[in-house]
């Protein structure tokens, strides 16, 4: 692999284990998706029941707040529609069907009958052939038994009485005859019609009192049968018999007939509408609610459910993708910090869907608590409801800029799910912002809750200016509002507390929290590093004090520069004696190798450290830092050493093969580990460190570092270099300081002096005896 390549394939992405999501597909393609995804699953969040409007009242129940028309309607008034239906039902006619036909056929048939057994009688050899019972059956078209054929056949029945019996049943006969005199006497009084082969006419007073009971008909055929002298008592019974088995009601109620004209009367009544105007004040808040209120509260309620629901939906489902683009475009184009992956993606749009999840769960939960406790008010619970939660877990993970844009989106969201409320959106996005403020550098678990407090207390007196700003007076249901106002922030401190784990385990986000975890000296990492490379492991604790200062005189992260100085060295832990700060004053091992595998060796420690961060799970932004913390830098000394030792008329040394792979830092912090990096190394170089020598070697490096080009893709500023360079100064001053000669004691001051005294005078006898000797010496014989 070429060295463009190399560094081609490193700097292709902040964190491997994101890259990996290649089924989201490119950037721009995620974007798109995240962006009708969230706006389609708010839309089928915030619409239904928007309003907020309870789905049951009763006459006398008491407004939980103001509730008006979101459009114009036509309501229907349900009771005085169904009481007009109900009187154009009764108005129709009750139909009786009149067979005039079935008195003259049974008339008939009885007379058939009657013929039969005269002929029978006058002619005994009449019908041998054939079954009488039969015959006499089919005449009279009802079944006999031999009980009732034996007395028939007794009869003495000639053509003069069947003429005589037919002129007496006849006029009763063909009278109109009901089963029931009283019901129908009822019916009169009431509007009818008689339907007669199928022709309707209402029936004449006249016609009315020639109906007759079936009981009175029988009465009356008994009365006419007793005229007849000719027949015994016990033979008229016999004949009354067969009379009644023929005559039958032929006036009957088509109850069906009727029912369905009174449907049909029903059902062409129009309804009953009454008008509710667009802005119209359906019922106010404290009000009792009465039988009209309760009909324009379910036609509200109602008119969600309707296909109107659709386009609601698809219409908030617009603005909202409308809002988040435009709310990106604008962050991206502007807000040089906004710059999301596909992992931040990801994690705001979760984030954005499961608060107003939360939000409209507590929605139902108030709901039911508000009937459950009746002395407060549904709406007194709503102001519990943790609205800043998404701004302060985007601030936690994230940055400042993204958790204003995500605190502004939410803060109009939550005010469109509340009823199109301005109050509400005002009141979710103070406190957002708050929040997201009180959690910047979160490095301890009471900073969550130390922002939970300023939260409620600002929620507090954000619904005292509300209160006033609505003109209301005091009373109880403001204290009430006053305490879940508070709570509302200690619940956003508690669930963000809660939800950081999850979000860092499903994200892989490495939050300030968990930076301190990984600040511990007790990790594994560290303590390997201390014992294989103490050297480095020096090193990288004075590079963090170094770098910690410069972060928090440029206003970058403090925590996350000085955990970062603690790993990006552990690269090193793989071969710690070919650096020279682990020797401990051995041979170099470097003397024997050439300068190339020598700038090989230094640039592997790098890619060694990204290794064991990832497989000691330390999160992407402590990668990215170890990965870029030499950025492209030119191994110089290996370099010039390979120049010196090259061939001139051999191929010229590459300078890119003495190159770390980068890539170039990408963020402040690991701008400063670069700079903190070269800083701490070259101070130990100094061999009188005064304070003007440390500040002209700071200046000298910060200046190699910024002309080669390393901080090219950062966004420090020259006011932020020069900041930089005085707190490396300073903390380097600080540890290069001189120390004062105290005077030691009185005591061991004399005891020396006495030693010194007694030294000097042996010293002085043997200088003058060696005197004396050397004149000895040298004198003449």
């Amino acid at each position: 692999m070429t060295k463009d390549k190399k560094l081609k394939s490193v700097g292709r992405s902040r964190s491997r284990s994101w890259q990996d999501w290649r089924f989201w597909g490119s950037p721009v393609q995620l974007r798109k998706w995240v962006l009708v995804g969230v706006a389609l699953l708010l839309a089928l969040i915030i619409v239904p029941k928007g309003g907020l409007i309870p789905a049951v009242f009763a006459p006398g129940d008491i407004a939980p707040r103001d509730i008006k028309s979101p459009r114009d309607m036509l309501v229907e008034d349900v009771d005085l529609t169904r009481a007009k239906r109900d009187a154009a039902a009764r108005a129709v006619p009750l139909v009786y069907r009149f067979d005039s036909d079935a008195g003259v056929l049974a008339l008939e048939r009885l007379q058939r009958g009657l013929v039969f057994l005269s002929q029978r009688r006058e002619d005994a050899d009449f019908y041998v052939l054939d079954d009488p019972l039969t015959r006499l059956e089919a005449d009279l078209g009802v079944p006999l038994t031999n009980d009732d054929y034996g007395p028939l056949l007794n009869l003495p029945v000639d053509i003069a009485l069947v003429g005589q019996i037919n002129t007496l049943l006849k006029p009763l006969f063909e009278r109109p005859v009901v089963a029931n005199l009283q019901g129908f006497q009822e019916d009169r009084q009431s509007a009818m019609v008689v339907l007669e082969r199928d022709q309707e006419r209402v029936p004449s007073l006249q016609w009315q009192e020639r109906v007759i009971g079936l009981n009175d008909a029988l009465h009356d055929a008994e009365g006419h049968l007793a005229n007849l002298d000719m027949l015994t008592a016990a033979q008229q019974q016999v004949l009354l018999r067969l009379v009644q088995q023929q005559l039958r009601p032929n006036l009957v109620v088509d109850r069906q007939e009727t029912e369905q004209r009174r449907l049909l009367a029903a059902s062409q009544v129009t309804p009953v509408l009454f008008q509710i105007k667009k802005g119209e004040m359906v019922v106010r808040e404290g009000e009792r609610i009465n039988a009209d209120q309760i009909l324009k509260l379910l036609a509200l309620r109602d008119s969600g459910r309707s296909t109107h629901t659709l386009q609601s939906a698809a219409g908030l489902m617009i603005c909202i993708m409308l809002l988040l683009f435009v709310g990106f475009v604008f962050a991206q184009g502007n807000i040089s910090k906004f710059n999301p992956d596909r992992r931040d993606l990801l994690f705001l749009g979760a984030v954005v869907v499961t608060h107003f999840i939360l939000i409209k769960v507590s929605i139902f939960v108030s709901a039911g608590m508000g009937t459950v406790l009746a002395s407060i008010d549904a709406i007194s619970y709503y102001y519990a409801i943790p609205f800043a939660l998404a701004a302060m877990l985007v601030r936690i993970v994230l940055n400042s800029e993204t958790a204003f844009i995500v605190a502004i989106c939410a803060a109009v969201l939550a005010g469109v799910l509340f009823g199109n409320s301005m109050l509400v959106a005002f009141y979710a996005l103070v406190g957002s912002i708050v929040g997201a403020h009180g959690v910047r550098h979160c490095q301890q678990r009471t900073t969550l809750y130390r922002a939970g407090l300023w939260i409620g207390l600002t929620n507090v007196a954000m619904l005292i200016g509300l209160h006033l700003l609505t003109g209301r007076a005091a009373d109880m249901q403001l204290l009430y509002r006053l305490g879940f106002g508070f709570a509302g922030g200690i619940i956003s401190a508690v669930m963000v507390n809660g939800t950081i784990p999850l979000v860092e385990l499903l994200f892989k986000y490495t939050t300030d929290i968990k930076l301190l975890e990984l600040a511990n000296m007790n990790a594994p990492v560290l303590r390997q590093l201390m014992i294989q490379a103490p050297g480095t492991y020096h090193h990288s604790i004075l590079v963090g004090n170094l770098a910690e200062s410069a972060a928090e005189s440029i206003r970058a992260n403090p925590l996350l520069a000085r955990v970062a100085a603690y790993y990006h060295d552990i690269g090193k832990i793989r071969k710690p004696l070919y650096f020279i700060e682990n020797t401990g004053g051995q041979r170099n091992k470097h003397d024997k190798l050439a300068p190339s595998m020598s700038a090989l060796i230094l640039t592997s420690h790098v890619k060694d450290g990204v290794d064991l961060a990832r497989d000691n799970k330390l999160g992407s932004e402590l990668i990215d830092i170890i990965q870029q913390h030499h950025g492209t830098a030119l191994i110089k000394f290996f370099y010039d050493r390979a120049k010196s030792l090259a061939d001139p008329g051999v191929q010229q040394v590459d300078e890119r093969d003495y190159r770390y792979h980068g890539p170039k830092p990408q963020t402040r912090e690991a701008a400063l580990i670069m700079l903190a990096d070269a800083v701490e190394a070259a101070s130990r170089t100094l061999a009188d460190p005064t304070p003007a020598r440390i500040q002209g070697m700071v200046k000298k490096l910060i200046n190699n570092i910024f002309i080669d080009g390393q901080l090219n893709e950062c966004d420090l500023t020259l006011r932020d270099l020069n900041e930089i360079a005085k707190s490396f100064t300073r903390v380097l001053s600080s540890s290069f300081h001189h120390r004062v000669d105290y005077p030691e004691p009185v005591h061991i001051v004399k005891a020396k002096t006495d030693g010194n005294d007694s030294a000097a005078g042996r010293d002085k006898v043997n200088k003058v005896n060696s005197a004396n000797t050397d004149r000895k010496l040298s004198a003449p014989a």
